[in-house]
């Protein structure tokens, strides 16, 4: 099968100015569920599955560096000129290279434990994998498990290698939307102080980091992730 980044699935919540969410590693829209329903009261919500993941899985082989422009082109043929960008982990990645590289089609960006920066290679990033099974509800396991396996061995460890050392250091001081990031106290996966490197780096960004929690803010810690992202997508 022909590979065709604009074809990836999404699903489409509320109305009112576009809000694009982006999910992690071997993750789906699915994660967002926790989401989608404050933010839908405000914007019309688009969660994609990346090519490889959720119910993307079959269009082809995931490309961390293709990402970004195939998002622009799944924008394109969805009728989205300008959205406001929340990424995830890996989705993270993405939006922030969607930002620097496309930056007029990126209102507001929400970077979430977001991968941006090198992990210090593939056993540390597991190690901090592992550490996090601590931090991971009971009621979370089975859509972890449903996108991990649909996913599949190859594309989780191929998208693993990639995104444990991809560095968009570079290219951070070329986005020129506002900026917030947000990390989970305890996450081991994608250390707080990249965080604090995102806000060192992209101007005008800032940190906001949320107790008691690891790297899967967006479920773990729905509450105040949904309020400290409407008040910054909502600021005037």
């Amino acid at each position: 099968m022909g590979l065709d980044p604009a074809a990836i699935h999404y699903e489409v919540t509320g109305s009112g100015p576009p809000l694009v969410l982006i999910h992690g590693l071997s993750a789906s829209g699915r994660w967002w569920s926790r989401n989608v329903g404050v933010f839908a009261a405000h914007f019309r919500v688009y969660t994609v599955d990346l090519v490889g993941f959720g119910a993307s899985h079959r269009l082809g082989r995931f490309v961390l560096a293709d990402a970004a422009a195939g998002l622009v082109a799944w924008m394109d043929r969805a009728g989205i000129a300008r959205a406001d960008v929340v990424g995830h982990s890996l989705g993270g990645f993405v939006a922030a290279d969607l930002a620097a590289r496309f930056p007029e089609r990126v209102r507001r960006l929400v970077l979430v434990d977001a991968a941006v920066l090198p992990l210090g290679g593939v056993g540390h990033y597991a190690v901090g994998m592992l550490r996090q099974a601590r931090y991971i509800s009971p009621g979370f396991l089975p859509t972890l498990a449903r996108d991990v396996l649909r996913a599949g061995a190859i594309t989780t460890v191929q998208a693993s290698l990639a995104i444990a050392y991809a560095d968009l250091g570079p290219c951070l001081a070329r986005i020129t939307a506002p900026t917030l990031a947000i990390w989970g106290e305890h996450d081991t996966v994608v250390p707080r102080a990249i965080g604090r490197e995102i806000v060192r780096r992209v101007p005008g960004a800032r940190l906001v980091v949320i107790p008691g929690v690891g790297h899967n803010v967006i479920w773990e810690a729905a509450e105040p992730f949904n309020r400290e992202t409407l008040q910054f997508l909502l600021a005037d």
